[in-house]
């Protein structure tokens, strides 16, 4: 069972069909819609400000969510992919898009739908990453339009991850 704990009296709410696996931490203002999964050592730390997590996404091994003291909640869409151990902080993540491994999304970025995040790059604070586009690097930046294929991975993927975790169901 994961570690799920009260923090100043908020506790997190999470959709029963959720999948967390037994080492992912989920604490205080935090809010999970229905068929998400939370994978191996993934924390989201809703303690110093809310989270906010829609529907059918993915949290993937070694992710941290949080936000800021006072300023800055995190709100996170639909269908969203966020990898490996990506750091996600204070921030908007709009429906359908992608987070790549190691990747860094800062205070006040806004990513909008149909993004993809390239691995390892960093989204700097108050950054608008516009719909349809891949951004990569440090300081990230728009490289080119999505093509129909990575639009098409991006409906995809959040439903292969549903099914990854039914695979655990049973253990």
């Amino acid at each position: 069972m994961a570690l799920i704990k009260s923090v100043l009296g908020k506790t997190p709410v999470i959709a029963e069909d959720c999948f967390l696996t037994e080492n992912a931490t989920i604490v205080g203002d935090v809010s999970i819609g229905k068929s998400c999964s939370i994978w191996f050592h993934a924390v989201i730390r809703g303690d110093v400000n809310y989270i906010r997590i829609g529907n059918y996404t993915n949290i993937q091994d070694g992710v941290v969510i949080h936000g800021t003291y006072k300023r800055n909640g995190t709100d996170i869409g639909n269908y969203v992919n966020i990898g490996h151990n990506a750091l996600v902080h204070g921030c908007v993540l709009k429906d359908h898009c992608l987070v790549g491994m190691g990747s860094i999304v800062m205070d006040r970025a806004v990513v909008e739908e149909y993004v993809i995040i390239a691995a390892g790059a960093v989204v700097l604070e108050n950054m608008v990453c516009e719909s349809g586009y891949l951004y990569a690097g440090i300081p990230a930046k728009k490289i080119k339009p999505i093509n129909e294929e990575q639009r098409l991975m991006l409906d995809k993927l959040p439903h292969n991850y549903v099914m990854y975790a039914s695979w655990f169901e049973d253990n």
